[in-house]
C-alpha cells in the first residue's frame, strides 16, 4: 500500500474502538432477546463482549466474572518498562460497564463449569446460571516447560507477560541494574500472546538503558527462526540503539532449555550457559486454566471454536474468545480479542433473538513502539471463508521499510491514540 493510503487505513483502524457499525461488529437489528449470559474474564475480549451484548439488547442479563477490581493491559506495559508511562496509564476499572451499560460485575474467580447444568461455580460465592457462557480467560504460562522455571522462579526472573506486579518487578530490576549490565529476554515458541511483544520490549528497555545505562546490552534468546515485523524492528534497532540489542535465533542456539535462578543463567539448546543481570523469561503458553477445567481445550492447550460464532467445538452453548481461542490466522492480540468479542456478542444476540447471524468480519492492528517517537505497525482485515477465518488480500499491511522520520513519529502517535480509543470503548 502507498504511504498515504496505508496511513489513512491504519488511522481508521485506530478509531474502530469507538465505532458502532464497523469491521469486527457485524450489523444486526436490535430485537427482544431475553436470556442470561455469563462472561468469564474482563480483559479485551470478555469486557468487549459483555458491553456490546448490552448495547445490542438491554433485555439480555449479562454478568461479567473477573477476579480483579481493575485490569492492567499488556499493551503499553512495555512502555511502562521503558519509562514512558506509569502503571496508572495501563490500569482500567469496570465502573463504566456496570453503570453505563448495566453489566453485572462480579469480582470473583470462576473455578468450575457444569456444561450440562449450565452453571458456573465461583470460588467465593454461589453458582451462576447461564443460557450462554463466554469464556475469555487469556493465557496461562506453562510452568516447568523450561527446566528450572516455575512460578517461584518468576520472583527472580520475571516473565511480565501478565501486566501488574510482574511489570513493576521487572521495572525495579532494570532500575537497580548497574551500567554495563546484561539484560536477557527469552522469547517463546509460537503460538503465544502478542507476537511482536518481546521485540517491542527489547526496544523500549533499550530506550531506557540508552538514557541511563548506555554501556549495557540486551540479548534476545529466541525459540523461533524469525519474528513478527523483524525487518522493521532490526532497522529501528540499528538506527536508535546500534550495538545494544543482539537477537539469537533458534538455529543459533536461541531456544532456552533450562534456567538456573541461583546462578542467574540461561541454558540454550546448544552452547554455553549465559549469565544475565536481569533475566526476563517468557515461557510457552496455553489457554487460561478455567478453559481446561471446563473441557474446552485440545491436546495443545488451546480452544477449538466455530470461527463464525466462536462457539466451542467441545461444549455446546459455550463460546471462547481472545487469546485462548484458536482463531488462526488472527494473532493473539488485544485488538483481535476485542474484534472477536464483538462478533461473539452478535452471534449470541442473533441466537437468543431468533435472527440470522450475519457474515462476520474481523480486524486486527498491532502497533509497536521502537522508541517514543518511532512507531511501526501491522494491520489486517479478515473474513470467513470455506476453511474458516482468512485474511482479505490487499487489506492492511505493514509499515513501509523506507518510511521517513515523520512517518515513524506519526505511527508512534497513532499507537497512543489507538490505545486510548480502544480502552475507552471497552472500559470507559
Amino acid at each position: 500500500m502507498s504511504k498515504t493510503t496505508r496511513r489513512s487505513f491504519v488511522l481508521s483502524l485506530g478509531a474502530l474502538g469507538t465505532a458502532t457499525s464497523v469491521l469486527g461488529w457485524p450489523g444486526i437489528g436490535h430485537a427482544k432477546a431475553g436470556g442470561r449470559v455469563v462472561v468469564i474474564g474482563g480483559g479485551f475480549g470478555g469486557a468487549t463482549c459483555a458491553g456490546y451484548l448490552r448495547r445490542l439488547s438491554s433485555d439480555i442479563d449479562v454478568t461479567l466474572v473477573e477476579r480483579d477490581s481493575t485490569f492492567m493491559t499488556c499493551p503499553f506495559s512495555n512502555a511502562v518498562l521503558g519509562g514512558l508511562y506509569d502503571m496508572d496509564f495501563i490500569t482500567h476499572g469496570y465502573d463504566s460497564l456496570r453503570d453505563a451499560h448495566g453489566v453485572k460485575v462480579v469480582h470473583d474467580s470462576a473455578v468450575d463449569v457444569d456444561a450440562d447444568a449450565k452453571k458456573v461455580r465461583l470460588a467465593g460465592g454461589p453458582s451462576l446460571d447461564y443460557d450462554r457462557l463466554v469464556v475469555s480467560p487469556g493465557i496461562d504460562l506453562r510452568w516447568g516447560a523450561i527446566e528450572g522455571y516455575d512460578e517461584a522462579a518468576s520472583a527472580t526472573m520475571p516473565h511480565a507477560w501478565k501486566a501488574g506486579e510482574q511489570t513493576t518487578l521487572l521495572r525495579r530490576q532494570l532500575e537497580a541494574m548497574p551500567d554495563g549490565g546484561v539484560v536477557i529476554i527469552a522469547a517463546p515458541p509460537n503460538p503465544f500472546r502478542c507476537p511482536p511483544g518481546p521485540y517491542e520490549r527489547a526496544s523500549l528497555i533499550a530506550h531506557y538503558l540508552k538514557k541511563h545505562k548506555p554501556r549495557s546490552k540486551i540479548l534476545i534468546y529466541d525459540a523461533k527462526p524469525k519474528f513478527s515485523k523483524q525487518p522493521l524492528f532490526e532497522q529501528g534497532w540499528a538506527a536508535l540503539y546500534p550495538g545494544m540489542i543482539e537477537w539469537i535465533s533458534e538455529s543459533e542456539g536461541g531456544a532456552i532449555d533450562a534456567v538456573d535462578v541461583g546462578a542467574m543463567t540461561v541454558n540454550p539448546t546448544f552452547g554455553d550457559p549465559h549469565k544475565g543481570d536481569v533475566i526476563n523469561v517468557i515461557p510457552p503458553q496455553k489457554a487460561g486454566t478455567i478453559a481446561e477445567v471446563a473441557g474446552l481445550t485440545d491436546d495443545n492447550g488451546w480452544c477449538p471454536v466455530d470461527q463464525r460464532t466462536f462457539e466451542s467445538k467441545m461444549q455446546k452453548d459455550i463460546h471462547v474468545i481472545g487469546d485462548a481461542s484458536i482463531a488462526t490466522p488472527m494473532p493473539k492480540s488485544g485488538f483481535a480479542a476485542s474484534s472477536q468479542g464483538k462478533v461473539c456478542a452478535t452471534a449470541i444476540m442473533a441466537s437468543l433473538s431468533g435472527q440470522e447471524m450475519p457474515d462476520p468480519s474481523y480486524v486486527n492492528t498491532c502497533y509497536s513502539l521502537v522508541g517514543p517517537e518511532y512507531g511501526i505497525s501491522v494491520a489486517a482485515v479478515y473474513r470467513l471463508g470455506d476453511q474458516g477465518i482468512a485474511a482479505v488480500p490487499g487489506a492492511g499491511g505493514v509499515s513501509p521499510k523506507d518510511a521517513d522520520a515523520e512517518f515513524r513519529v506519526a505511527e508512534s502517535r497513532y499507537a497512543v491514540g489507538w490505545y486510548q480509543s480502544i480502552t475507552s470503548d471497552i472500559w470507559g
